[in-house]
């Protein structure tokens, strides 16, 4: 099962949002298929991201974006968050604050990168700076345009120091993102997810995903690439960045640190206290 081949923005790509199909089953025979490979594949992704957390030389950055309702927060709980928190540290970037606003845009950002031994995950990242402030005009385009060239700084800094970067761009389609509203109003206990934002954005669906192709095609290189999920069915979604995360930290190849201890004095001790304690 290659996702990463399958759903990966090459580089030099162009990409077209409206030929991506949103709705897949790849390779599964039906969802409980899918739910047994992700289960699979969080036991390893816990080992391996256990190693990398004792080895502690190099971190990884997992970068989430979506329209509303493709699910972030549910991936999140069902596969990112399944890693141990000591190691794995989410951070949901909102509307900046006032001192966020007093800075550069990447300031915020840049606090939260992991470090090494660490994985981070964004929910929302930089990248709204390219995307909600372009499509809503919050800044002008003399300004906006040239933050691409900056993101693309950054992240070449963060990968020399030691950091494998993955973007996520998970991919629902415009009916299935309404039919998940009125989920959310059906449900009392989703009530407080309600927002009139939600459907008044959906107006600008074509120019956000116009905004969400150029990010594609301009950020995007070998070394910190781009994944289009196909977000319409949970299950699938889940599976594919299950596999593709996997994969990664397998390639990434953390390995237990060697020992640096007298093994043979550790045991004398824990001999003779164990003999003492049985008197």
């Amino acid at each position: 099962m290659n996702f990463i081949r399958e759903h990966q923005v090459k580089p030099g790509q162009t990409v077209r949002l409206a030929d991506r199909e949103p709705r897949c089953s790849g390779p599964f025979s039906d969802k409980q298929d899918a739910k047994k490979f992700t289960a699979d594949m969080n036991e390893e992704i816990r080992d391996l991201q256990y190693r990398l957390f004792v080895e502690r030389k190099h971190a990884l950055l997992i970068v989430l974006q979506a329209p509303d309702a493709a699910g972030k927060d549910g991936l999140i709980r069902k596969v990112l968050g399944q890693m141990n928190p000591q190691g794995c540290r989410t951070y949901p970037f909102k509307s900046p604050s006032k001192e966020e606003l007093d800075h550069d845009f990447l300031w915020r950002v840049h606090r939260c990168t992991p470090a090494k031994g660490q994985v981070a995950v964004f929910n929302r990242s930089h990248y709204e700076d390219v995307l909600i402030v372009r499509v809503e005009d919050l800044v002008p385009k003399k300004v906006w345009s040239q933050r691409y060239e900056i993101i693309n700084g950054f992240e070449k800094n963060l990968i020399s120091s030691g950091t494998t970067i993955l973007k996520f761009y998970l991919h629902i389609s415009k009916q299935e993102q309404l039919q998940r509203f009125k989920k959310r109003i059906d449900n009392p206990e989703k009530h407080w997810k309600l927002n009139v934002a939600d459907y008044t954005v959906r107006e600008r669906w074509d120019d956000y995903c116009e905004a969400y192709e150029d990010v594609m095609m301009k950020c995007n290189d070998k070394n910190s690439p781009w994944f289009v999920i196909p977000a319409d069915n949970k299950w699938y979604r889940d599976a594919a960045v299950a596999g593709i995360v996997r994969d990664t930290l397998k390639k990434m190849d953390p390995k237990m640190p060697p020992v640096e201890v007298d093994l043979d004095e550790i045991r004398g001790y824990y001999e003779r206290e164990s003999a003492e304690s049985g008197k």
